[in-house]
């Protein structure tokens, strides 16, 4: 639905999480698929240059300026603009990006006269923008502005039901790339794949399945043979429980559990599953068992 309109995204996630994947496909599946689609990484910008390179400038407009130039923005004329980091956008081109925002127009460093351009606007970040107006980092009216329909990605940690799906697609896209026999994963490496927090998200998952296609290809992949910082993330979530002597009431155990990751996870059943060790779809099977609804 996103897709199909013109309608100014901001994607918020994490580093890692696909947030350019995403620009990607809304670019695809837009009446614009078949224009350009221009990413800016906001951070990579310096600030000495950051209005040429968005709007361009004439010659002669500063030292160094010895051509005119288009910017980035006019580029995209009639396509998408992806702005990565856009909470690194430096606050004195803020303003007269907001002004591009309203009304579509430009003005290339020592011109007098405007452009009309029309793009469609993507924008991306992993920090918080509420945080960074509050500091004075980044105008209100620009976030409102870019602010008109948000979509956050997860973290890959709070959706572990993915990764078995995305474990399938980056090996084999990684054997078919590198023409090797792809690697089979052991049930036990696949458990301390799928219980590891995943700090760098779908990026760090991708990198550790090119490696293991790479250094086991045709073979099958046992949970140490895993990168040494999945094992002992794992095992530092590990705990060793003791059987009390008169023993226990199982299920009594496993509800009061289920309940505390609840509460401990903010009702968010993923980050529960996550805490608990099991699937989400496990965990929803458990909640509807012990009737435990009304605590998410």
């Amino acid at each position: 639905m996103v897709a199909a309109t013109d309608a100014t995204v901001l994607i918020i996630g994490e580093t890692g999480t696909g947030k350019e994947v995403l620009a990607s496909a809304l670019k695809q599946y837009s009446r614009r698929s078949d224009q350009p689609l221009v990413t800016i990484n906001c951070a990579a910008l310096p600030e000495s240059l950051a209005e040429s390179e968005l709007f361009g400038h004439r010659k002669g407009s500063f030292t160094g300026a010895s051509d005119h130039k288009i910017g980035r923005l006019q580029a995209a004329h009639n396509g998408t603009v992806f702005l990565d980091e856009i909470d690194s956008l430096p606050v004195p081109i803020q303003a007269k990006f907001l002004r591009f925002l309203e009304t579509g127009e430009i003005q290339p460093v020592g011109e007098t006269k405007s452009h009309i351009v029309d793009v469609r606007l993507i924008a991306a970040t992993n920090a918080n923008l509420q945080e960074r107006i509050e500091s004075g980092d980044f105008r209100r009216d620009l976030y409102y502005r870019l602010n008109v329909v948000p979509l956050e990605i997860p973290p890959l940690r709070d959706r572990s039901d993915d990764i078995p799906a995305l474990l399938q697609l980056f090996i084999q896209r990684f054997s078919q790339s590198h023409s090797i026999v792809p690697p089979r994963l052991s049930k036990a490496a696949l458990q301390r794949l799928l219980h590891y927090g995943w700090p760098g998200n779908v990026r760090e998952l991708r990198n550790v399945c090119e490696r293991l296609c790479i250094l086991m290809a045709g073979q099958e992949v046992q949970d140490f043979n895993l990168p040494v910082e999945i094992i002992s993330g794992v095992q530092a979530n590990t705990t060793d429980f003791s059987l009390p002597e008169g023993g226990i009431q199982l299920e009594g155990v496993e509800a009061d559990l289920i309940r505390q990751a609840l509460q401990r996870a903010g009702g968010n059943r993923s980050k529960a599953a996550r805490l608990l060790g099991i699937t989400r779809d496990t965990l929803l099977y458990r909640i509807q068992k012990y009737g435990l609804d009304e605590v998410s």
